[in-house]
């Protein structure tokens, strides 16, 4: 596969946090959030730190921890290295609750992947595609938005929607497909808090400028399941090359992308009509124009990663599996349907509504990242969930950098200067140890695993 064939992904995911303790005070987010960095601060004297593997930890604004996986050019890298983020953050997890017992503070810790809180507050999951800077910027937008607005009806996350909420504040409460897109209020735009697009222009590539830029897709559901964040960049990935490539896609530009992406999110039948600039279309109907269109274009051009026939066999089956409203075939493997399944089961047997508390508190278990007592860490463990990956290779992606990008060699730096107890500064696109700053390694090629400007560096200042 030649690096033009290639393509770098990322994912940031934003965690929810929260203390339970049943015999004092909890504590806030921001007071847990400090014992949480405690250990991150003590090696790395800041609260935003490039880790081991080569990804970033950071605390973001609203006291979330964050994640940013290191540059991937395959699936298998990217959903390894997302994985590796759950495993630090527990690991950091443990510590901090035995410094809290240390301080006489008892409880635990719990952390969510998911987007939104009680309070209604949300935050994110946001992915990166690497593009090359010829693309045609709004050319591409205009035609990736129509795909993302229907796309939760793929890869959203399921929640329990109070009452009250859709439509207009009247509606009851009810499932629906995407955490996100209720809190979605613009198409494209630079902003990320402000105004919440769908896609944020924000034009930083982390990499050489003049030839290259990044895609910044905002309006994302957080995934759990593995399969899910495949389907969930494999297609996007396919949607990218096809607009790349200049591959007629027609013109289904969505006429209000913040009221259809709600329309959507809100019909589990997939059938509701939302206005386009011309006509109107469903979210079935554009989900089965974009995969034929798919399905056509790696026919004629050739598959584009190793997993592009995985995907395309799970984007027609969740596709198959919404128009015929029999959820069976995907209950194992789309976030949505597993969560549907699991909260539909507890309904029936018990006799309740979807405005029950206790259905909303089963919502929110099944986002906590622990093993043994989150729900999907328990039904995974129980084999309910299907796996893409092998086992133990979300435990070796913590220590070990994605082997096809330049992240590896950031990785090797790292360990290199933590060897020699040097102070350093990192960033995506640069090297540097504080002592030497006239040395600082460029690394703007994502696609470059060169490390021997590395050695070369601490030849000279050993």
């Amino acid at each position: 596969m030649t690096t033009d064939a290639r393509r770098i992904f990322g994912l940031e995911t934003e965690y929810g946090v929260q203390h339970w303790n049943p015999q004092a005070r909890p504590l806030s987010p921001e007071e847990v959030v400090r014992y949480l960095f405690r250990p991150v601060l003590e090696w790395g004297r800041s609260s935003n730190v490039f880790v081991r593997n080569g990804s970033r930890l950071y605390l973001d604004v609203g006291s979330h921890p964050e994640y940013a996986t290191a540059e991937c050019s395959t699936l298998d890298e990217l959903i390894a290295s997302d994985a590796a983020g759950d495993l630090m953050l527990l690991d950091l997890i443990a510590r901090a609750e035995e410094a809290m017992a240390a301080d006489g503070i008892g409880g635990r810790i719990y952390l969510y992947r998911n987007n939104a809180d009680s309070s209604g507050s949300s935050y994110g999951s946001h992915e990166n595609y690497l593009l090359r800077r010829r693309t045609e910027y709004r050319r591409l937008t205009e035609a990736l938005v129509p795909f993302l607005v229907s796309r939760q009806i793929l890869v959203g996350a399921g929640r329990v929607i109070p009452a009250g909420v859709w439509p207009e504040g009247e509606g009851r409460a009810h499932f629906a497909f995407s955490q996100r897109a209720d809190f979605v209020q613009e198409g494209v735009s630079s902003s990320t808090t402000r105004s919440r697009p769908i896609i944020n222009t924000r034009d930083e590539p982390h990499a050489d400028a003049s030839e290259y830029r990044r895609l910044h897709v905002i309006v994302g559901d957080t995934n759990l399941s593995e399969a899910t964040t495949l389907l969930r960049f494999g297609a996007t990935d396919l949607m990218l090359r096809m607009i790349e490539a200049g591959y007629p896609l027609g013109d289904h530009r969505v006429a209000h992308p913040t009221l259809a992406i709600r329309q959507i999110s809100h019909d589990l039948t997939g059938t509701v009509r939302v206005n386009l600039r011309e006509g109107t279309a469903s979210a079935l109907d554009l989900q089965d124009h974009y995969l034929s269109r798919a399905r056509a274009f790696v026919a004629s051009e050739g598959a584009h990663h190793d997993r592009v026939e995985d995907v395309l066999d799970l984007w027609g089956t969740v596709v198959d599996a919404v128009r015929s409203q029999d959820f069976g075939p995907i209950e194992e493997t789309i976030d949505w349907a597993i969560k549907l399944k699991l909260l539909r089961g507890y309904r029936d047997r018990h006799g309740l509504d979807w405005d029950a508390p206790r259905l909303a508190q089963l919502d929110l278990a099944f986002h906590d990242i622990a093993p043994g007592r989150g729900l999907f860490p328990l039904l995974r463990e129980r084999g309910g969930v299907r796996r893409v990956l092998p086992e133990g290779a979300a435990r070796a992606a913590v220590d070990a950098a994605p082997p096809s990008t330049r992240a590896t060699v950031r990785a090797e730096f790292i360990a290199r200067a933590r060897a020699a107890g040097m102070d350093y500064a990192v960033d995506w696109t640069t090297l540097k140890l504080t002592d030497h700053p006239i040395h600082a390694i460029s690394t703007k090629d994502p696609f470059s695993t060169d490390a021997a400007p590395v050695d070369r560096l601490f030849e000279r200042v050993g």
